[in-house]
């Protein structure tokens, strides 16, 4: 291995863009790691869906949300990445309800029903202001403890919400691992291969990029689907329901912000400048938690022995094999559901 990769190694903890990892390190078995066999990935044909969407107002937005099962039930939360959205959680939801969870499946700020209650408030896509807005639905719906399930931005949001506010979060199930990150750390280049995938990032960081996704964001994210999820034979019906979603007045603005931030070329609110110092230590996570990645994820990520050691409190990680991509929790429902299950009962 070069120095130079070993270098890039010593950085990934702590840098939101050194995800790319296990594109130039390969997977790794952990002492604690596990494979999930015969984890098929499931054709989203079957529709499956949500009763209706209700809204709430919480701190700066007004969220939509799907919520199903007993309201008295064990509290889980979902949260989706970019460029996905609730339906992601479509077949992990009726598992969920039916061993008696009360399940809510929000839309991040940007996409689908939730919208900024205010025009003067920025369009922000920092790290931070993502799970401030999770705690604010939180608070919203009278939830003070959750089990969190999640991927990509979401999967950071869960990671932060961990770190931050411990108390409010029971256990953890999160895509690929550790994905909290830092401006300052991502400053610093990583070899060519790792730079190559990002190069949305680098797309999202010219005008032309934004003016692009702006006019485009329906075929932009359906490549993305594709190259994230190389073997998951998803159909239109399927992408199409997802799409939806970005049509929402707000979403390139904070599309944008996020992968501008994260590169230093966007600035984020001074009030959330406390929390990004704490979250750019790169702290530990102590919450009961499971990490999960797909056998075909043709995203950036991390190799789980980068992080590991990340998580401080009760621990394991699945490998879900079966040519299982990015979206995990839709293309390998239950495998997902039953991660939940577990580690809320860790």
């Amino acid at each position: 291995m070069t120095d130079q990769i070993n270098a890039w190694r010593r950085r990934f903890i702590g840098t939101t863009i050194a995800s790319v990892g296990a594109m130039q390190l390969g997977f790794s078995d952990l002492v604690h790691a596990q494979t999930t066999q015969g984890a098929t990935p499931a054709r989203a044909s079957s529709m499956a869906g949500f009763a209706d969407i209700r809204q709430i107002e919480a701190g700066t937005l007004d969220v939509g949300y799907a919520e199903a099962g007993p309201a008295n039930g064990p509290a889980v939360i979902l949260l989706h990445g970019w460029p996905y959205d609730i339906y992601s959680f479509a077949e992990v939801t009726p598992i969920l309800v039916a061993q008696g969870y009360r399940v809510i499946v929000p839309y991040l700020r940007g996409y689908g029903s939730t919208r900024f209650l205010s025009a003067d408030t920025p369009r922000n896509g920092q790290q931070a202001v993502v799970a401030v807005d999770i705690i604010a639905l939180m608070d919203a719906l009278k939830i003070q403890k959750a089990t969190l399930g999640a991927f990509d931005w979401g999967a950071r949001t869960a990671n932060i919400m961990a770190a931050l506010w411990p108390e409010r979060v029971k256990a953890m199930v999160s895509v690929s691992g550790y994905l909290i990150g830092s401006q300052q750390a991502n400053r610093a280049p990583l070899p060519p291969k790792a730079e190559f995938a990002w190069w949305y990032q680098f797309y999202f960081a010219t005008e032309r990029g934004q003016a692009g996704y702006e006019a485009n964001r329906h075929d932009f994210n359906k490549l993305i689907w594709q190259l994230a999820s190389p073997k998951w034979n998803f159909d239109d019906a399927t992408y199409d329901r997802s799409a939806k979603s970005f049509e929402n007045p707000d979403h390139v603005a904070v599309v944008i912000h996020n992968y501008r931030w994260r590169l230093g070329l966007a600035q984020g609110e001074a009030k959330y400048d406390a929390l990004e110092q704490r979250l750019a230590t790169a702290p530990t996570i102590g919450v009961p938690t499971i990490t999960m990645e797909g056998d075909a994820n043709g995203a950036p990520h991390p190799d789980p022995a980068v992080y590991a050691k990340k998580f401080t409190g009760k621990y394991k990680h699945r490998n879900v094999a079966g040519g299982v991509g990015h979206n995990l929790p839709q293309e390998a429902p239950k495998a997902f559901a039953d991660a939940v299950i577990e580690a809320d009962r860790m």
